[in-house]
């Protein structure tokens, strides 16, 4: 699968939410531009009312406005905010600031060039030129008449700045809370679309794969999508708010500087590029182990038993501690490659813009009237230490990026595995006419499990099929459930090919007990009803009390509300096969196909199976495959397979008249069981 598509389709899923992404992230947006205003306020507040206060002043009339100051029974105001209103008196001052002295002047006089200060005389050179003027020291009150105008307005710029921030902080909880809750619903769709799909595939791609990687897929790969939606994407759109933003402000303080910093995305790119290469391989690999570590894991909880009975303990420790080590190893592949790509070059990076910053700022080639001012430089330096901060943050999220891609990878390589469609739709129950018309299958496409099988089951009737193990037996079940489907050859029920139904109406008038039954977490009743809502607990006790389960489930503490863990591993195998027993009947299936389930019996519990047997076989078609052939001796027909061909049929009679691979079967068994009664 492509890259681009990948990404294409995870895009797909954020646009079933793209109106809870798009709020967020207008919200985002709001709150990142007025996080940005910060730097051009604290400019305004330092040119212009804190060191602002130094320049020029004109005296005027009368006291007519909050920026007018009083100084030696004469009222001043700064030439910047006459108004045409005001009446002027003389020629305007200046307002000098020499290390934390002020001093008035009777004139006009240039603000650039080195000062000092003697005698009351101020020195201002500038460039070759020294000029001398006399000057009148201010102490501290005098001082902060001139200052006093400030006041209000540097407080109501910290106050706008605080309650912009404050704003800003409510955007940016929406913008949190709007981008996880749809994070959140599109992994909930994908899961669900992903656990969907699994139950559309045909059964043998679980036959060639280990539960715990299927899980992997479905749990820890969706997870790691999430993580794209949830923090990666908040971050990545953020962060290029952020330096959209700055851009934009460095393009209103000085273009030529914002150009200059233009140079660092093509930069970011090719980096982001390079890191992709690396981290997609690495990230492959990582993503494929943790898959089949949850697979040993899964399968070792599962065989504990087997392993400590057998002393394996080392064995599957060491099969583990190779999967880690290479996990470990291909991790430590990541993070080097983090470590060489992302935080050197970003402090490289830094230090080479500031480097540009101070040689722009600083040149000698720059003329006198060029000096940038104090609020000008903060605003610069902040906006370039900004700068970098989301630049930090994408390059932080790119293994987090690279681990989404990969996971999206493999979550939609399960989902492209060509499922089939559910049908649903209910069909006529039918009488369980089941006809074999020279079928021939393989599993792998090359050896024939079955060869030419013809045989006819008709309704009401019991037929059984023994032989040895893979002649075939399980495989004839298998076809007549559809999970699989013939290579050549029809079965029909009824006079109708399976074919033309769905898998799902087929089985809905079937029922199966394996020999090894399995149970789901839950109570005896919901795994007999399979929470169904056509099936009611009272049906599901009387299937119960048919198949003899009542016995032990009365002595039960909870009865038919006792809990059953994963796999029923609190029940023996004969409860546990009285439960799947009774959750088979309980539908009332035209076919009854039993999978030597009566394989692992006592002889107490296989004597209870047969009684309910022999009860609801009527009207009822019923297929057992059996290795005990002392349980199918009432079958209306037997078939004796061999190397997926029918070599025999017949009652049990015939069969034991005709002495040949049946009666072999049945005398090495009954030789077997009067050894071991004497």
């Amino acid at each position: 699968m492509k890259k681009s598509t990948t990404e294409r389709r995870l895009f797909g899923y954020a646009l079933h939410y793209k109106k809870g992404i798009l709020l967020g992230l207008v919200f985002l947006v709001i709150a990142v531009g007025l996080e940005l205003a910060g730097p051009l306020i604290a400019k305004t507040v330092i040119d212009d009312h804190i060191l602002g206060v130094e320049g020029y002043w004109q005296a005027v009339t009368e006291d007519n406005d909050r920026y007018t100051i009083e100084h030696d029974d004469k009222f001043y105001k700064r030439v910047d905010r006459l108004a045409p209103a005001d009446d002027l008196v003389g020629d305007p001052l200046t307002l000098m600031q020499i290390g934390i002295s002020y001093f008035l002047i009777e004139d006009e006089v240039p603000l650039q060039g080195t000062r000092n200060v003697s005698d009351d005389m101020i020195n201002i050179q500038l460039g070759e030129e020294t000029m001398q003027y006399d000057a009148t020291r201010l102490d501290l009150s005098e001082s902060y008449a001139f200052f006093y105008p400030e006041q209000r307005p540097i407080i109501f710029l910290l106050v706008l700045y605080m309650v912009l921030l404050l704003i800003a902080g409510v955007f940016k909880f929406f913008e949190t809370f709007l981008l996880q809750q749809a994070s959140n619903q599109i992994i909930k769709k994908m899961r669900m679309d992903l656990f969907s799909h699994i139950q559309r595939i045909p059964i043998h791609y679980f036959v060639d794969r280990p539960a715990g990687t299927i899980v992997a897929r479905i749990t820890n790969d969706t997870e790691a999508i999430r993580d794209l939606y949830e923090r990666v994407l908040s971050i990545i759109v953020s962060s290029f708010v952020y330096m959209t933003g700055i851009f934009v402000a460095l393009f209103i303080l000085d273009a030529k500087l914002a150009l200059m910093c233009l140079l660092i995305l093509p930069l970011i790119y090719l980096w982001m590029k390079g890191y992709q290469y690396f981290g997609t391989k690495y990230n492959k690999v990582i993503r494929k182990t943790i898959s089949d570590m949850n697979g040993k894991i899964n399968e070792a909880i599962q065989g504990m038993t087997i392993i400590q009975a057998f002393n394996q303990e080392k064995q599957t420790h060491e099969e583990f501690e190779q999967l880690n080590e290479r996990h470990y190893t291909y991790q430590k592949k990541l993070v080097r490659l983090s470590a060489l790509t992302s935080y050197n070059l970003v402090t490289v990076f830094r230090n080479l813009t500031f480097v540009g910053f101070i040689w722009y700022f600083g040149s000698g080639s720059l003329d006198i009237t060029s000096v940038i001012s104090i609020g000008m430089l903060y605003a610069f330096v902040d906006y370039i230490t900004r700068l970098f901060e989301p630049m930090t943050d994408i390059v932080n999220q790119l293994p987090l990026i690279e681990q989404a891609r990969v996971a999206g990878q493999r979550v939609f390589e399960l989902m492209d595995y060509e499922g089939e469609a559910l049908e649903t739709k209910g069909i006529q129950r039918y009488r369980g006419h089941v006809r074999f018309n020279h079928v021939t299958f393989s599993y792998n496409g090359v050896d024939n499990v079955l060869r030419d099988i013809s045989f006819e089951v008709r309704p009401g009737e019991t037929a059984a099929f023994v032989g040895h193990t893979g002649s075939g037996k399980s495989t004839i079940m298998n076809l007549l459930f559809r999970f699989y489907d013939t290579n050549q050859g029809t079965i029909s029920i009824d006079g109708y090919p399976v074919t033309d139904w769905s898998r799902q109406q087929v089985r809905s008038h079937m029922g199966i007990v394996l020999q090894d039954p399995f149970l789901f977490t839950g109570t005896i009743l919901t795994n007999v009803t399979m929470n169904d809502p056509r099936i009611s607990n009272e049906q599901a006790k009387q299937a119960l009390e048919a198949v003899g389960a009542a016995n032990f489930i009365e002595r039960l503490p909870g009865k038919y509300d006792e809990i059953v863990t994963e796999g029923g591993g609190t029940f023996s195998l004969g409860e546990r096969q009285l439960i799947s027993f009774a959750r088979a009947l309980v539908f009332n299936p035209a076919i009854l196909i039993l999978d030597e389930a009566t394989a692992n019996m006592d002889t107490e519990t296989e004597s209870i199976i047969q009684h309910a047997l022999n009860v609801l076989q009527e009207d009822r078609t019923t297929l057992i495959i059996a290795h005990r052939l002392s349980t199918i001796q009432e079958a209306d027909m037997i078939f004796v397979l061999d190397h997926g061909t029918v070599k025999e049929r017949g009652n049990h009679d015939k069969l034991i008249k005709e002495q040949g691979l049946y009666y072999q079967m049945y005398q090495m068994q009954q030789g077997r069981t009067r050894a071991i009664v004497s």
